[in-house]
């Protein structure tokens, strides 16, 4: 190599395992990678190192996790672990005693520590350059926009407060910031997260900070608003249903709050929501899902339960059918209760449901609920709804309508006589339904 040549970047190859708020740390580690000068490898066989941004929250979230440093150390040997699973290492190290090194989830200095010490990178002004949004990893048109860390709950089946710490809100003022950043960029939606929406600020007091010559509280409400005088949709995820969210709902007729509501009501029955010490008041969440109804019509509610907890006796899983007919959600997911290490529900004394009652139970639930999703979405047929497409073509393109969200509800199948480029927003006619999916044509 001659005194005039740029010596070449180190190359990182990078795994980002778990949830959408583990896939804006890796965001946030990649654009720090790409601020110093690294490049990202197609492979870990041609990198300098490799990163692995793991998931600890189930045990088989664990084991893919595992699978994914053994597959690193197999054809890198030099891998950096960080995220939920690093927060307890001792499983990392039992298993592969050689990897570089280990952080916990949020470690960015610790993460870019390790790589520069794994793989140094000469420092180039030419082209240690980024883009003023940063790095992503979703399409160009919409991002995760993570407005706090950590949980002041203490739910029996999770250890996120453990992983990951007690609640800590960013200001007001940075959440903007980097909001318009993104729209700015061509972002088209921002889906707000966090592991409890809507207890954003209360670490924080709420207080106000500067944007736009205003001060703005971090407050939920105010910090929904807000958002929603930039020119993108905003959907908000994990939103425990305390009452001071119909304030937010209020948002959502008309303008770009849309008019969908992630909240993870877990069950119904109030034996086991007790033995869960699930927070909100959720007895009394019908109560609260008819008055978001009366506030807007048009809401879309989705929603996630598990079936199978400790304890659960078919007493409380018929609770939960009856509540879910009543409720008549829009989009629901289920999971069978896993054991994970470390929570508490291990040690409350339950007797344990057989796998095979937690199967049945799984799909007698997913039964019920694809029948009210099959009658919602009937509903539909011959309404006009605006639909983001998320994969364009210049005769047919899918998308998404504001009542669903990326990667875990339905898809629009648009029939279009025009080309649709990704990021779009089309008004497209609906024409027929399926028990997730939508079809209809682009006017």
């Amino acid at each position: 190599m001659t005194g005039s040549e740029t010596p070449r970047a180190p190359r990182v190859s990078f795994v980002s395992l778990g949830c959408p708020k583990a896939l804006v740390d890796s965001e946030r580690i990649i654009t720090r990678l790409r601020a110093e000068g690294y490049e990202l490898a197609k492979s870990h066989a041609g990198a300098d190192a490799v990163i692995v941004n793991t998931c600890g929250f189930l045990d088989s979230a664990k084991k893919e996790s595992l699978e994914a440093i053994g597959a690193a150390m197999a054809e890198n040997g030099k891998v950096i672990v960080t995220g939920c699973m690093g927060a307890e290492p001792e499983q990392i190290r039992d298993a592969f005693p050689n990897v570089a090194a280990i952080t916990g989830p949020q470690a960015y200095e610790s993460v870019m520590a390790a790589v520069r010490q794994a793989a140094p990178a000469p420092h180039d002004p030419f082209v240690d350059l980024i883009p003023e949004q940063g790095v992503k990893l979703t399409p160009r048109h919409y991002s995760y926009l993570k407005i706090s860390e950590g949980c002041d709950n203490r739910c029996t089946f999770c250890i996120i407060p453990k992983l990951r710490g007690d609640l800590v809100s960013r200001p007001a003022v940075d959440v903007l910031r980097e909001a318009e950043r993104l729209v700015k960029a061509g972002v088209k939606e921002l889906l707000v997260i966090s592991q409890d929406t809507s207890a954003y600020g209360r670490d924080l007091r709420y207080a106000s900070s500067l944007w736009r010559d205003r001060e703005v509280s971090a407050r939920f409400l105010d910090l929904t608003r807000e958002l929603a005088s930039l020119d993108a949709w905003v959907r908000l995820h994990y939103v425990y249903p305390y009452p001071h969210v119909d304030e937010v709902i209020a948002l959502m007729n008309g303008g770009n709050v849309l008019p969908y509501i992630d909240v993870p009501f877990q069950h119904a029955s109030p034996a086991v929501l007790k033995a869960m010490k699930r927070p909100g008041n959720q007895e009394k969440t019908l109560e609260r899902i008819r008055a978001w109804r009366a506030i807007c019509p048009e809401l879309t509610i989705r929603s996630t339960f598990i079936v199978g907890f400790p304890g659960e006796t078919e007493e409380d899983f018929r609770l939960l059918l009856d509540w879910l007919d009543e409720a008549r959600l829009d989009r629901v997911g289920a999971f069978k209760y896993e054991p994970v290490a470390g929570a508490r529900a291990n040690d409350l004394g339950a007797e344990t449901v057989p796998d095979e009652i937690k199967q049945s139970r799984w799909k007698r639930f997913m039964e019920r609920q694809q029948a009210i999703s099959a009658r919602k979405l009937a509903a539909k047929v011959g309404k006009r709804l605006e639909v983001i497409i998320d994969e364009g073509g210049a005769q047919t393109a899918k998308g998404r309508s504001k009542g669903d969200a990326p990667g875990i509800d339905g898809t629009v199948h648009v029939a279009t006589r025009r080309a649709l480029r990704a990021g779009d927003i089309a008004t497209v006619k609906i024409e027929r339904a399926s028990p997730y999916d939508l079809w209809g044509s682009a006017v």
